[in-house]
């Protein structure tokens, strides 16, 4: 945590408003969008099943919004580097599904007891040495896993709305010839417009209003830690940070030191979980958005992205309730075909990654089609699985060659 502030209290001292561009602005306008507007059904099916009222819903969304929009900002601002910070979406999918039979007040305990494993793992630096071991190789390979079906989605929203995702389609090939370093940008443009055009905008669903938080105090049941909370934990470390330290591996930020970033969410989640924020982690998926080359060529100027991204999730989380209904004004094509295309160079740069040494090749390829089958045993994502016998593969085969010669 005191990187975190150490970082935001010496910010305007740092020469960094010279850093930033429209093309990095987008991206985290985009990394957000994608990210509500994908997710944010699980997250109301969790407040839901723990009987969160109306206010206590909004409240979820507020402490989300904050807690993310803080640590991409402090955390993006410190490093120079894109640090996106999101909440675990397949966590809240366990919560819609485990939190039925527990109050409000037993989740926001499941939340602290959480918040401290992952401090725990921050400060014990063992996810460090962990990370560090794993094959760039793989952890491309099961990142494509995750984000090739981003990619399938444009072309089955394409059934659903042809002429919107088609001249969204259209508007990305013409912008990427002249314009690439845009290209994304002018997609969200188009795409608004054709939306609009079309009618498909449900502008009248907007409703403008800020989120006030609601302070629930825990209660703690053993039962539930263990049951449902030691379970959140290992997903969002095993289908959250995995892939998210796999991100930035792929798009060239390997050194970066990811203790300290799981300490500082680990606070952020102390202090949020009270009022709704039951996970922070590592993002992945909008990560990938943020740390291209559509964020900008230069990889030094990508952090910009995620101020930006900051920035705007606290923007949705102060104004929760509009948040609310402004993605459900948002036509699902739209948002679907935004996604893909936004992620098209990363897939295709994790692909490279991913086969480029032949002696990963076969292990990398077993990780990515595991990882795209969503293959799941015991409620832990086929991320964590596909990585495991990408990994196992590895050193069988690495053996086998090692005897051969």
């Amino acid at each position: 945590m005191y990187t975190l502030l150490n970082s935001i209290g010496n910010v305007m001292a740092k020469p960094w408003l010279q850093d930033v561009s429209l093309s990095a602005i987008s991206a985290g306008f985009i990394a957000v969008l994608v990210g509500f507007a994908s997710a944010m059904a699980i997250v109301f099916q969790a407040a839901q099943a723990a009987g969160a009222s109306q206010a206590m819903l909004i409240s979820w969304v507020w402490a989300l919004g904050l807690g993310m929009g803080i640590g991409c900002l402090g955390f993006s601002l410190y490093y120079r580097r894109p640090i996106i910070i999101a909440w675990s979406t397949p966590g809240a999918a366990l919560l819609a599904t485990s939190l039925v039979n527990s109050s409000i007040e037993q989740a926001i305990g499941i939340f602290i007891f959480v918040a401290l494993l992952i401090l725990f793992t921050g400060l014990s630096g063992m996810f460090d040495t962990l990370t560090k071991r794993l094959p760039l190789p793989i952890a491309s390979a099961m990142l494509a896993g995750i984000l090739v079906q981003f990619g399938l989605g444009i072309f089955t929203a394409l059934q659903t709305s042809p002429w919107l995702v088609a001249g969204m389609l259209g508007v990305f090939v013409v912008a990427k010839r002249f314009v690439p370093r845009y290209a994304i940008l002018l997609v969200l443009i188009s795409g608004l417009l054709l939306a609009w055009q079309q009618q498909s905008l449900v502008i009248e669903a907007l409703q403008w209003s800020f989120a006030r938080p609601v302070w629930v105090t825990p209660e703690f049941s053993l039962s539930a830690l263990i049951g449902i909370g030691i379970p959140l934990f290992i997903v969002t470390m095993t289908s959250q940070n995995i892939p998210g330290v796999a991100t930035l591996k792929s798009s060239g930020y390997g050194a970066q030191p990811i203790s300290p970033i799981l300490s500082g969410t680990g606070i952020i989640n102390l202090i949020f979980a009270p009022f709704g924020g039951f996970t922070f982690n590592l993002a992945a998926i909008t990560a990938a958005i943020c740390t291209s080359s559509e964020a900008h060529p230069d990889a030094d100027k990508r952090y910009i992205a995620g101020v930006s991204t900051g920035f705007f999730n606290i923007l949705a989380g102060m104004g929760a309730a509009t948040v609310v209904s402004l993605f459900a004004a948002f036509p699902q094509p739209l948002i679907a075909a935004l996604a893909g295309l936004a992620l098209l160079g990363t897939i295709g740069q994790s692909l490279h990654s991913a086969t480029e040494k032949p002696q990963y090749r076969d292990a990398a390829m077993i990780t990515f089609l595991v990882t795209a089958s969503g293959f799941s045993v015991a409620g832990i994502a086929s991320a964590f699985w596909g990585l495991l016998l990408g990994v196992l593969s590895h050193l069988v085969l690495r053996q086998y060659r090692t005897t051969v010669a």
